[in-house]
């Protein structure tokens, strides 16, 4: 049997055709246009891709006391700065470019070794981390003081350095390992526990590594860096003796001690390896040597690995 179709009929379908055709044509060519302008829009697929989780990275990967810990963010959007905090206390993130962001967390001789607990929120989401710091056996050093040299310091002595200490300059202005700020040999390391006098110095390490110079051998700048602190023993520095304060800037700063001699003011911008001032034994010192202490966020950090390996 033939079965005919109404000429109704026919062209009501020859329509659906000719629609489902040129629909399929218009699909192809927007398809290709969203691809040449970069990819395919999601709607016209009708998937959504999915939110990248927040990207952190901690070095290094087996820190121990006295390392500092680069926590390295990456987000989707750069809409606002990711927090970074450790037991509920904050540390300033700063940006490094294409959407990452980057938090220094100090660690001292004067914590216990253990987990760290990092919080990092960013992009509307929460990561906590789990770092293990390893303990470090840190050695004990007797220290005797000469009359006059045993002094406690002043209030304004210490409100100066701490000051100092606090700043927090949004520029980074290190690059690379930092140099080494005098060419005599180590003789003190970094987190000695030390006894004046015969007394244990409670809650005290070692902030730094002193070097035994040549008396007036140059001290030069670590790093890059606006000096933002200069004090002198006949200011009522007993302690530091004739001092230099480096701001690297994002919570990094120097300071070098018993110069004596100081060839900077303060406001001056130095350059790594820049002669800053020549080696002494002002202030609380015993004989001829530089103090170089860095510190991270207010806290006295190891400057080896900053001097070996860099901390970007």
């Amino acid at each position: 049997m033939t079965t005919t179709l109404n000429q109704a009929n026919y062209r009501q379908s020859a329509e659906i055709v000719a629609s489902a055709i040129l629909e399929c044509r218009l699909l192809r060519t927007n398809m290709d246009r969203a691809i040449v302008s970069g990819g395919i829009i999601a709607s016209i697929l009708g998937v959504v891709s999915p939110v990248q989780a927040l990207q952190v990275q901690v070095t290094p990967t087996n820190p121990e006391l006295g390392d500092t810990l680069s926590v390295i963010i990456q987000v989707n959007n750069s809409s606002g700065t990711p927090t970074v905090s450790v037991h509920q206390k904050n540390y300033p993130a700063f940006p490094m470019g294409n959407n990452r962001f980057r938090a220094l967390l100090p660690t001292t001789p004067l914590e216990k070794p253990g987990t760290r607990q990092i919080q990092v929120a960013g992009d509307g989401q929460v990561q906590k981390l789990s770092v293990q710091v390893r303990s470090r056996n840190f050695p004990t050093q007797s220290i005797w003081l000469p009359p006059g040299k045993d002094s406690e310091g002043t209030d304004a002595e210490f409100d100066r350095v701490d000051a100092f200490k606090a700043l927090v300059t949004p520029q980074k202005f290190w690059n690379g390992p930092l140099l080494r700020p005098n060419s005599g040999e180590i003789t003190t390391i970094y987190g000695v526990r030390r006894y004046y006098n015969g007394v244990f110095a409670q809650d005290y390490y070692h902030r730094g590594v002193d070097y035994a110079g040549a008396y007036g051998s140059p001290v030069v700048a670590p790093a890059a860096g606006r000096v933002s602190l200069v004090g002198r023993e006949s200011q009522g520095f007993k302690i530091h003796g004739n001092v230099v304060g480096i701001d690297h800037g994002q919570g990094v700063a120097s300071i070098l001690l018993h110069l004596s001699r100081i060839d900077v003011k303060e406001g001056d911008f130095v350059q790594a390896g820049q002669v800053i001032g020549a080696l002494g034994s002002t202030g609380a010192a015993t004989g001829p040597h530089l103090h170089w202490g860095l510190y991270v966020n207010g806290q006295a950090v190891d400057p080896v690995p900053w001097r070996l390996q860099g901390v970007e």
